[in-house]
């Protein structure tokens, strides 16, 4: 049985700001999947320092950058997107929010600049969790919960400052959290 958390495929999940295994410091991940048989989603906000084109030979000059999806199967490609009249055969796992898709066409969309970097994001690997565990990290407050999002941020390429644009759009119960030092022994 599913928890009762509102946790569900196309929710983000926020990092506490003291969150203890590096892969997820401040980090933001959207859902794809939350069934009984487990978790999985993409960390948004870290980018890795290459691009499609170093991946994808074929593609070798695409400028578009790849983020760390998360610490499971690493030498994976996986990718979301917000242009299913472009790209079929993706998945709606949020408010025109999708996941996967005809591969082939996205390539010669990129090839032919026909896919801008704000319609689609790049992960190598994934944030996986095994079945009961998502729930009992929300449990013991590992993550924060967002429910209600904008598809743009999901998009946007200011990985940097994402994490505390997500936290303080989540009202005033979560603001203050915002301004936490990354480091609490400077403070």
């Amino acid at each position: 049985m599913l928890s009762p958390i509102t946790a569900a495929a196309g929710r983000l999940l926020i990092s506490e700001p003291f969150m203890p295994d590096p892969n997820f410091k401040r980090s933001v991940i959207l859902l794809t999947e939350y069934s009984e048989a487990g978790a999985m989603g993409f960390i948004l906000n870290h980018q890795t320092e290459y691009m499609l084109g170093d991946i994808l030979p074929d593609l070798s000059y695409s400028e578009i950058p790849v983020y760390m999806g998360g610490p499971v199967a690493a030498n994976t490609l996986h990718y979301i997107h917000r242009c299913p009249e472009k790209i079929e055969g993706g998945i709606e796992i949020w408010d025109g929010i999708y996941w996967g898709g005809d591969f082939e066409q996205i390539k010669e969309l990129i090839t032919n600049y026909q896919l801008k970097e704000d319609e689609v994001k790049f992960f190598t690997g994934y944030s996986g969790w095994t079945p009961g565990q998502l729930d009992d990290e929300l449990r013991d407050d590992a993550w924060i919960v967002a429910n209600k999002f904008e598809a743009d941020a999901v998009f946007s390429n200011h990985e940097h400052n994402m994490w505390k644009e997500v936290v303080i759009g989540l009202g005033q119960r979560y603001a203050h959290i915002a301004n936490f030092p990354e480091n609490p022994t400077l403070n």
